[in-house]
């Protein structure tokens, strides 16, 4: 497989093949140490397309050799909550370094979700200490790293580096999310962690959007006017009652 170096901002982005051998994960990492680049970083993010919740992103350095060979490494998307958990412990253990950088809703709602994930990613990249060589970004490219980087299509199904970041910044995420679960159990956190559900908008109608929701999202701002509709009717009706006492006398009479 051929790679050329080349800086982010320019990087274009590059379709990766399918891997079908074991280890053609660390193909890319193979091909770019020959090249000359020993530390290669990954970096991936979690939760950008949440309506609720953090966003995460990570970065992660693995050595070369049998050392960089995480067992079950793979996109954290296809592995199961058990499974990433160990991975997760795996990376931590075996990386040259790695980082996670998360970004609260308040910074999503204020600035945008690109903006702030290619910052994210960005400060992940940045906190690796030892840094890189190289940097291998999922999806699309990052600019205003300080090393040469290529965006690769489906990364972190690819690139181990970028699959070990991806795992980074879900199990990190998802641990935030099983927390943010206990402060508001009526949105159910702990099982679709932010993400947009059935179960999930049904809350939303029900109960209108916490301060872990993203306004930016339209389905939070119409859970967030109708819930207030409803609350300033019902109030309404009630301070309605109670500015007319005659009507409740007259009824009274009435009703005698």
């Amino acid at each position: 497989m051929a790679v050329r170096p080349t800086h982010t901002r320019s990087a274009p982005v590059r379709r990766a093949p399918a891997v079908e051998r074991p280890d053609a994960l660390w193909d890319m990492e193979r091909t770019l140490r020959r090249r000359g680049f020993e530390a290669i970083a990954g970096a991936d993010e979690a939760g950008r397309g949440a309506c609720a919740g953090p966003l995460v992103a990570a970065a992660c350095i693995l050595p070369a050799g049998r050392r960089g060979r995480v067992p079950g490494l793979a996109d954290s998307k296809l592995l199961t909550a058990a499974s990433r958990e160990r991975v997760y412990d795996e990376i931590v253990a075996r990386a040259v370094s790695w980082s996670v950088v998360v970004l609260p809703v308040e910074d999503l709602d204020a600035r945008g979700m690109h903006v702030t994930n290619i910052e994210a990613l960005r400060r992940a990249v940045s906190l690796l200490d030892p840094g890189p060589d190289y940097v291998l970004t999922d999806g699309f490219p990052v600019p205003g790293l300080a090393r040469p980087g290529l965006a690769v299509w489906k990364g972190d199904r690819v690139a181990a580096c970028v699959a070990a970041a991806s795992v980074l910044a879900k199990v990190t995420r998802d641990r935030m999310m099983l927390d943010l679960h206990e402060r508001w159990p009526e949105y159910d956190f702990a099982v679709h962690k932010g993400y947009i559900t059935e179960a999930h908008t049904a809350a939303l109608e029900r109960h209108g959007p916490c301060p872990e929701h993203r306004m930016r999202f339209v389905n939070v701002r119409s859970a967030r006017d109708a819930h207030a509709a409803r609350v300033t009717g019902s109030a309404g009706m009630v301070d309605d009652g109670a500015m007319r006492p005659e009507s409740r006398a007259l009824t009274s009479t009435e009703d005698r």
